[in-house]
C-alpha cells in the first residue's frame, strides 16, 4: 500500500510539473507578443530573444529557478531589484571624464584641461542617462557614412563653421555627410587616391590607422572602401558633438587629445598615422608628439601630415602670404618637424603638394649610422601607458623586426600567428594557446549567432568587446558591415592588446572603473567576457552596467559571459535598468559553471521613466 501511495504522489508531481511547464511557455508567449508590439520604436530584438525560449528544454527552466535569480521575497525586501531612475535632461549627452565645467579647473598648457578627468566616487551619477526625445535608430551602413537623424545629435553649429570645408550639412530630419574635409573639401575619396599613390593602400599592406584630429572622421568613413579601419580621436572642444557624429556615422572614434599623457594604445599598433590640419605642434616640447606617434607606428608604418593654412607648414611657401605671418616663423616651424624626423630615422617619401609622407624604418639597422642618435627611452615596459606621462624619448624596436619586414596584408593577418606571439614576447601565450582561442571563439560566436540572429544582419554596426582577450571575438565576426572596438581592461592579467593590433584590428586600453572616452548611445552591441569576475574586488557591478548602460543604444544588445554566480547578481541589477535579459547555459552544457547573458535595452527618451522618487510617493498617496 505504501508504494501504491508513493506512486500516486509521484503522478500528482508529475501533472504539476507539466501544468508549470506549459504555464511558463504561455507566459513566454505572451511577453514575446508584447515585444512584437514594439513598445514605440521596438526593431524586434527582444523578440528575437525571446523566441529562443525552447518550451521543450526543463533543464533550463530547473536551471533558473535552482539558481534563484527571480525568486523575490513576500515583502519584496532583499530579493527586489533597485529600480534606477532618469538623470536629468541635462545629461542626455554627458561624457564623465570630460566634463565641460570640470575641464575649466585644470591647466590649457598642454592641452592638459581637454585630457581624461573623472569624476571622484561620491560624484558618480546613479541614474540612466536618457535618449533625447525622437531618438531613432541610425540608418544601416553604408547609408549611415552619410546620414544622421538630427535628432540623435541636434546641434548645428558645425554646419555653419564647416560650411566652406564640405563636412556636415543640416537637411530637414537628417545631417548630411558630404564627404569633406578641412583639407579635402571636394571629398575624401580623391585625397585618398592620393595617399595611395605614396602608400600601399590597396593591397591590405595598410589595414590599421591612427586619425589625430579627426573632425566627423570622414577620412575614416571612406578608408573603409579600402578594408582600413581607422581609429579616429577628437577632443570635446568647441567642434561639438564631432566625435559624436563619428560615432553616429558607423566610424570607430574615440575622445582624445595629444597633451600631456601617452595615447591608451598599444606599442606599434598602427600601419598609418594621419593628420590633416589637426592643429597639433609637432615641432616643439624636444618632437614629443612626434615621439609618441613613433611608439605607436609598426616598423615600416606611415605618417601622413597634410594641411597649410591653419595648421603644419607643409606647402607653407605657395600660402604664405596670405597668412599674416612672418616667412621665417613658418621656415622654422616645418625645419623642426623635418629635423625630429630626421632624428627618429624617419624615410621622407614625398611630399604632393599640400600632403607630406614619411615611413618608420623596418628595423634600426641604418638608423644605428646616424650621426645624431636620439634618447632612447629606458627598456621598461613598453605598453605601460595607462595615464603615464608622455617622454622625450624614443621607444627602442623589438629584438626581432623579420615579422615586420616580413609584414602580411589583411585579411592573411587576421587569423596567422601575430609577431609578438611567434617572438615569445608576450609571457604565458603560445602558438597553440593562440590557435585554441580561435576556435574557441568561432564557437562562442557561432552559439550568439543561434541565440540572437541580429548579429549577423547588419542591425549592428558599433560592436565593443569590454575585455578583448587575443581579439578572437572581434576576427570571429569579422565583416564589413561592422567593426569592433576591443577593449583592454588596465587590470588584466595578461596584456595582449598588441596582438590584437598585430591581427589588423583596433584596440584601446581602458579601465572599467571609470568611463569610457565616448559619448552615450555611441554602441550597438557590448561583449563583456568575464568583465565583473575581473572587477569584482576593483569597483562596484552597478556602476560598470550603468556605464554600459550610457554608451549602449536604445534597442541595443548586451552579451556578458561569467560564472553563474556573478551573472545572477548581474541579472538582479539589469532587473532595475530597463533591460530584457535571459541567461542561458553554456555551449557545452548546463553543468558548466560558465554562463551568458543576453540583454536587450528598451527604447525610452527624455521624460519616459518615472523615477523611483516618484514612484515611491505615488504609492503613499
Amino acid at each position: 500500500m505504501a508504494i501504491k501511495g508513493n506512486s500516486g504522489e509521484l503522478k500528482s508531481r508529475s501533472s504539476a510539473s507539466i501544468f508549470i511547464v506549459i504555464g511558463l511557455c504561455c507566459f513566454f508567449y505572451i511577453l514575446g507578443a508584447w515585444q512584437r508590439s514594439g513598445f514605440g520604436k521596438g526593431d524586434k530584438i527582444a523578440s528575437a530573444i525571446t523566441k529562443q525560449t525552447d518550451c521543450s528544454v526543463i533543464s533550463n527552466l530547473n536551471y533558473e529557478t535552482h539558481h534563484g535569480d527571480d525568486v523575490v521575497t513576500a515583502d519584496g525586501s532583499d530579493k527586489a531589484a533597485k529600480e534606477f531612475p532618469s538623470c536629468h535632461a541635462k545629461y542626455v549627452d554627458y561624457t564623465p571624464c570630460q566634463d565641460q565645467m570640470r575641464a575649466m579647473k585644470f591647466p590649457r598648457d598642454n592641452m592638459i584641461y581637454r585630457e581624461r578627468h573623472c569624476p571622484p566616487e561620491d560624484e558618480k551619477l546613479q541614474c540612466l542617462i536618457p535618449a533625447p526625445k525622437g531618438y531613432a535608430t541610425p540608418f544601416p551602413w553604408p547609408q549611415s557614412r552619410d546620414y544622421v537623424p538630427f535628432a540623435n545629435a541636434p546641434y548645428k553649429s558645425l554646419t555653419v563653421e564647416k560650411a566652406v570645408q564640405n563636412w556636415i550639412q543640416y537637411e530637414g530630419n537628417v545631417f548630411r555627410f558630404p564627404g569633406g574635409g578641412t583639407q579635402f573639401p571636394r571629398g575624401a575619396d580623391t585625397y585618398i587616391n592620393q595617399l595611395a599613390s605614396a602608400i600601399p593602400i590597396d593591397n591590405g599592406m595598410v589595414r590599421t590607422a591612427l586619425d589625430t584630429g579627426c573632425g566627423v572622421a570622414s577620412l575614416g568613413a571612406y578608408l573603409f572602401k579600402k578594408n582600413v579601419i581607422t581609429m579616429s580621436f577628437a577632443p570635446r572642444d568647441s567642434h561639438e558633438a564631432q566625435v559624436q557624429f563619428a560615432l553616429e556615422r558607423g566610424v570607430p572614434a574615440v575622445i582624445g587629445v595629444l597633451g600631456s599623457i601617452k595615447m591608451p594604445f598599444a606599442t606599434r599598433a598602427f600601419d598609418m598615422a594621419h593628420c590633416s590640419r589637426c592643429l597639433i605642434p609637432w615641432g616643439e616640447n624636444d618632437g614629443l608628439y612626434m615621439m609618441e606617434v613613433d611608439r605607436v607606428l609598426r616598423p615600416g608604418g606611415y605618417w601622413v601630415l597634410s594641411g597649410p593654412l591653419s595648421g603644419p607648414p607643409i606647402n607653407w611657401r605657395t600660402y604664405f602670404g596670405a597668412w599674416k605671418r612672418p616667412k621665417e616663423d613658418l621656415e622654422e616651424e616645418q625645419r623642426k618637424i623635418e629635423e625630429i624626423a630626421r632624428l627618429l630615422c624617419w624615410e621622407k617619401l614625398d611630399e604632393l603638394g599640400d600632403i607630406a609622407v614619411w615611413k618608420k624604418r623596418t628595423n634600426y639597422d641604418l638608423c644605428r649610422q646616424q650621426d645624431i642618435k636620439p634618447n632612447l627611452c629606458e627598456p621598461s615596459y613598453p605598453d605601460d601607458v595607462w595615464y603615464k606621462k608622455m617622454e622625450a624619448c624614443v621607444t627602442p624596436y623589438p629584438k626581432s623586426t623579420k615579422s615586420y619586414e616580413e609584414w602580411k596584408p589583411f585579411p592573411d593577418r587576421l587569423n596567422a600567428i601575430p609577431p609578438r606571439i611567434s617572438s615569445g614576447s608576450v609571457p604565458g601565450i603560445s602558438v597553440d594557446m593562440y590557435q585554441e582561442d580561435i576556435q574557441i571563439w568561432e564557437k562562442h560566436v557561432k552559439s550568439y549567432k543561434s541565440i540572437n540572429n541580429l548579429i549577423d544582419s547588419g542591425r549592428f554596426r558599433n560592436i565593443m568587446d569590454m575585455n578583448a582577450g587575443l581579439g578572437s571575438f572581434a576576427a570571429a565576426l569579422d565583416s564589413p558591415k561592422l567593426w569592433g572596438m576591443n577593449v583592454m581592461p588596465t587590470i588584466a592579467e595578461k596584456d595582449t592588446l598588441g596582438v590584437i593590433s598585430d591581427r589588423g584590428l583596433i584596440g584601446i586600453y581602458h579601465d572599467w572603473c571609470e568611463a569610457f572616452s565616448t559619448y552615450p548611445r555611441t554602441y550597438d552591441l557590448i561583449h563583456a567576457n568575464g568583465i565583473f569576475s575581473l572587477y569584482k574586488d576593483k569597483c562596484k557591478a552597478e556602476d560598470i552596467l550603468l556605464e554600459m548602460d550610457r554608451i549602449l543604444r536604445p534597442e541595443g544588445s548586451v552579451i556578458i559571459r561569467d560564472n553563474v554566480n556573478v551573472l545572477v547578481k548581474v541579472k538582479k541589477i539589469v532587473g532595475g535598468m530597463r533591460w530584457d535579459a535571459r541567461m542561458v547555459d553554456h555551449e557545452d552544457g548546463p553543468l558548466v559553471s560558465e554562463k551568458v547573458l543576453f540583454a536587450v535595452k528598451k527604447y525610452w527618451v527624455v521624460g519616459d521613466i518615472i523615477t523611483a522618487h516618484n514612484k515611491k510617493n505615488k504609492v503613499k498617496n
